[in-house]
């Protein structure tokens, strides 16, 4: 079993690419739409496709979780392009929509949780409520429908952590994590566009986002094989 000093070794100089470009990003700070500034903004799910590139691909089973995922971060590269103009930010919106069903069926539906499940989607109507006056158009069906992916990617993520009953991986725990950081950045976003205006919106949207998806990202790191070497986590 690896510890988690030797599995920062062996993942942490491959997200150094990552995290350079989220630094490029905040200090450039582009917020006119432009090739440029949808570029950068995309550079460091760009170095996270890399990241789970490097661990291994390919079209065996021992993959599909990993296949996934990767699927996953090209079409939510493919949104952040999308929503740095105003007028795409629909087909943006659809790209992500697409992103998290690739996230739903990677993380699969066992254990269940439908407890969580409820107050997640209790949750999200809460959300959808609160938006729904600022929406118009074709918006009044898509955030609904996103939000509900949304809440049901983090159901699923977070339902793999069963904290009390089985030891659970390290990796596991990111994509729980993560999926906790997308449901507060899309949050954020929803609000700010549809509601009122967040104080500093770029900076925390994006900072959740990027954690969110640094920890999705992560929970490919043991996908191949993880039901004979995984890396666990042992509760005390």
């Amino acid at each position: 079993m690896s510890s988690p000093t030797q599995v920062l070794k062996s993942i942490g100089p491959k997200l150094v690419p990552f995290f350079k470009s989220i630094c490029v990003y905040f200090v450039l700070l582009a917020e006119q739409p432009s090739l440029f500034t949808a570029c950068f903004k995309c550079l460091p799910i760009i170095s996270l496709i890399v990241f789970v590139l490097l661990h291994g691909m390919n079209l065996s089973d021992e993959y599909k979780f990993s296949r996934r995922i990767l699927t996953g971060l090209i079409f939510s590269c493919m949104g952040d392009a999308l929503i740095v103009w105003p007028n795409l930010f629909v087909a943006g919106m659809s790209m992500f929509a697409i992103a998290q069903i690739m996230y739903i069926t990677a993380f699969g539906f066992t254990p269940l949780n439908s407890t969580l499940g409820a107050m997640i989607y209790a949750l999200c109507t809460i959300v959808i409520y609160i938006l729904m006056p600022g929406l118009e158009g074709i918006l009044t069906i898509g955030v609904p429908i996103y939000t509900t992916l949304l809440g049901t990617m983090a159901w699923r993520a977070i339902s793999r952590v069963r904290y009390f009953k089985e030891p659970w991986t390290w990796t596991q725990l990111c994509s729980c994590i993560g999926s906790i950081f997308f449901l507060i950045s899309d949050t954020l976003l929803g609000f700010h566009h549809f509601y009122h205006p967040v104080p500093y919106a770029t900076v925390s949207i994006m900072l959740t986002y990027y954690a969110a998806q640094l920890g999705i990202a992560l929970s490919a790191v043991d996908s191949k094989g993880s039901a004979k070497t995984p890396v666990t986590l042992v509760k005390q």
